[in-house]
């Protein structure tokens, strides 16, 4: 699991061996079905050079055998053409992490960007650096790159991602000169765009809500397999922490917790469906006031 590859990992540094390898296993599709008179050939090499880009890099100096990849999926759908080799149009991101002992996948991110714009000309490289803004194309995908591995990252230590997240943030800094929309605050009416997910997720604030993500995976969900009951009381205790944490907003819109919910949503009712009704309703009563836009996913913890 991630935790010795941590353990591991910093054995590695302080020995001055950098021992690395390929951390994502992305599924890449781009959609151009809604631009006009377009070579179409272009948008596979553009998906096959997409797909390379995110499972060839290295993105940490950890090693990640293939069977412990982060499961991610990234759906570009292009909507309009600007000029030859200028599009517009949105992404979907979605990262998944298995639970101990079981073949389940936990959906950890499943967020939608709005503001994607690329250039890209058929066989061009795709190149990036941490240190300058080359191409928008792959400092946004390098930007999810990071807060994928940095997410997953907090599910297995405390606040583990940090230093993945620090590296999206310098991903925002660099870009925000190129004019580009989604890399400054100001791009985004209630603060949802990358700039203020990674502002979140390195936010003092914002530390309860991922202490939220480590406990609800790494004592809840990874021990469910071996006592359902320890398992849910760590995710119970994990929710209770989740509403002193909505009562004392770190900022009126709270752009994090709206994606740490989109993706527990679905999952939480499964999770206390077999549970006492006490349980059931206490869970209820929490989220359907934390987070009132997935009420009607909650509803079944009422039966």
């Amino acid at each position: 699991m991630h935790i010795n590859k941590i353990i591991i990992g910093t054995i590695i540094s302080l020995s001055g061996l950098y021992a690395t390898g390929q951390e994502l296993s992305c599924l890449v599709s781009v959609n151009s079905s809604q631009l006009q008179g377009s070579n179409k050939e272009i948008f596979n090499t553009l998906q096959k050079s997409i797909s390379d880009f995110m499972n060839s890099t290295v993105w940490t100096n950890h090693v990640f055998e293939i069977n412990e990849r982060i499961e991610c999926n990234i759906l570009i759908n292009l909507t309009q053409e600007k000029q030859p080799g200028e599009y517009k149009g949105t992404m979907s991101i979605q990262a998944r992490r298995p639970v101990y002992g079981s073949s389940y996948t936990s959906v950890m991110l499943n967020y939608y960007d709005e503001n994607v714009e690329i250039s890209y000309n058929e066989y061009d490289p795709l190149e990036f650096s941490e240190n300058t803004h080359l191409n928008n194309l792959t400092s946004i995908l390098a930007y999810y790159a990071y807060i994928i591995i940095g997410l997953d990252y907090d599910s297995f230590s405390p606040l583990g991602g940090t230093q993945y997240f620090l590296k999206a943030e310098k991903i925002v800094n660099n870009a925000q000169s190129s004019g580009k929309l989604g890399w400054a605050a100001f791009d985004s009416e209630g603060r949802k765009n990358r700039y203020w997910l990674v502002n979140n997720l390195l936010n003092e604030g914002y530390v309860p809500l991922r202490e939220f993500i480590y406990t609800y995976h790494r004592h809840g969900l990874d021990v469910l397999n071996k006592s359902m009951e320890q398992g849910r009381l760590a995710i119970k205790d994990a929710i209770t922490n989740l509403e002193k944490f909505s009562n004392n907003k770190p900022d009126p819109f709270m752009h994090l917790f709206e994606v740490v919910m989109q993706a527990k949503a679905d999952e939480i009712p499964l999770i206390f469906s077999e549970a006492p009704m006490e349980d059931k309703q206490r869970i209820y009563a929490i989220l359907t006031k934390a987070d009132p836009a997935n009420s009607s996913k909650y509803a079944s913890l009422q039966q």
